[in-house]
């Protein structure tokens, strides 16, 4: 069949199959960790800043993924790198159960960051493609696909908890769950092929026929770019060390689950929360918006430990802040023909991932200094709202 042709239940349903690429590169290849951080740092006795140091390495890979990646999408296409990202993410998720020094480990999460870059882009670069078949729906069909990140949370809020708890006293009992959850990525990998091989066909072509192979020019996103990065700063931060900061709160563990799983729904649901505003909008008012709105959730943890505000913290976190990735890849489709889409997700992927390698490293630095994570989290906050005030400028071309 004509993808051209497809119906609207038939684009939805390869739109939630390849948002398992989303769930595996971030949901869990890269959040799983902030469940796995406290039962690793007591058990090989990290500082805060070596916990930070793990994701920083994470963000590095993917920065070096997302450098790597328009060369590889012209190369072999992003059907055939979504699913190498897909089989590479999972592969180096199991390895870490293996390891237990800081030099292997840190060395695996930048190969993990890498190749749930190589995924992580290709599917958006698809699902934006979906989206130009039906461009009423495309705002609706690309956050279906960054929501996926909320299977991968709910995943492993659900897995992480039991295994941790059948574990019991063990030494490095934490690794079991590294491999349950390479098994579900591989099994999500499975499915990812079905999309892939649907969407192969999907080729671009030039809106109007203005700008096809012209070189990206990145000064007409300065303001957008910029507020990315600090979006990178700021809300990794919050998903690195959130669950380590209930942790010391005293949060019991069935509360913690029960967080983290409705922050995976709220993600789930955020791309019918948000995909009007990112249809209506050229410009960068989406990004500033939702940047302003983290900000705010991510501050409430730092400021008190009242269940309800700490649960409301992390179901508008959850139903914000994978929307301000599909934000960027809407404002791409706004103002770029589609020849140029792939050179603009990846554009903005780079400054996202070198902003991710700054947050988790300076906010456990300064969680290991007076004021702990409150005060790091605290940083994470002005980082976002600093980030919204820059994205508010961003015009559209």
């Amino acid at each position: 069949m004509d993808l051209r042709q497809a119906s609207t239940s038939r684009l939805v349903a390869l739109s939630l199959a390849l948002s398992l690429g989303a769930a595996v590169s971030l949901g869990v290849t890269r959040f799983a960790y902030g469940l796995l951080l406290p039962p690793m740092r007591a058990d090989l006795q990290w500082s805060y800043t070596l916990a930070g140091a793990m994701n920083t390495a994470n963000a590095l890979g993917y920065l070096l993924g997302a450098l790597a990646t328009p060369f590889l999408l012209r190369r072999v296409g992003p059907s055939r790198l979504l699913l190498a990202g897909a089989w590479l993410a999972s592969l180096f998720m199991g390895l870490t159960g293996f390891f237990t020094q800081a030099a292997p480990l840190l060395a695996q999460r930048v190969l993990a960051g890498t190749a749930s870059a190589f995924l992580f882009i290709a599917g958006g670069l698809l699902a934006a493609r979906l989206g130009a078949l039906q461009p009423r729906r495309a705002g609706f069909l690309l956050g279906i696909y960054y929501g996926g990140t909320g299977l991968g949370i709910v995943l492993s809020a659900l897995l992480v908890p039991a295994l941790l708890r059948a574990a019991g006293a063990r030494p490095q009992g934490w690794a079991w769950a590294w491999w349950a959850l390479a098994v579900a990525c591989v099994a999500a990998t499975l499915v990812l092929a079905w999309p892939a091989r649907r969407l192969a066909s999907l080729q671009p072509h030039a809106a109007g026929g203005d700008g096809q192979g012209a070189a990206l020019r990145w000064p007409d996103f300065a303001p957008a770019l910029a507020g990315y990065a600090l979006f990178g700063v700021g809300y990794i931060g919050y998903m690195t060390f959130v669950i380590a900061l209930l942790r010391e709160q005293g949060v019991a563990g069935g509360r913690i689950t029960l967080f983290y799983a409705l922050l995976g729904i709220a993600v789930l649901a955020s791309s019918r929360i948000w995909a009007g505003l990112l249809d209506r909008f050229r410009g960068g008012q989406p990004l500033a918006l939702l940047n302003a709105l983290l900000g705010a959730a991510t501050l409430v943890p730092a400021l008190t430990a009242a269940w309800p505000a700490v649960l409301a913290s992390g179901l508008v976190f959850g139903a914000v802040f994978l929307s301000v990735v599909a934000s960027t890849t809407a404002l791409v489709r706004h103002n770029l023909p589609q020849a140029q889409w792939a050179a603009g997700i990846s554009a903005f992927t780079i400054v996202f991932a070198a902003g991710q390698i700054v947050g988790p490293t300076v906010v456990g630095w300064i969680a290991d200094g007076p004021g702990g994570l409150a005060r790091g989290l605290a940083f994470s906050a002005g980082a976002l709202w600093l980030g919204a005030l820059l994205a508010w400028r961003q015009r559209a071309l």
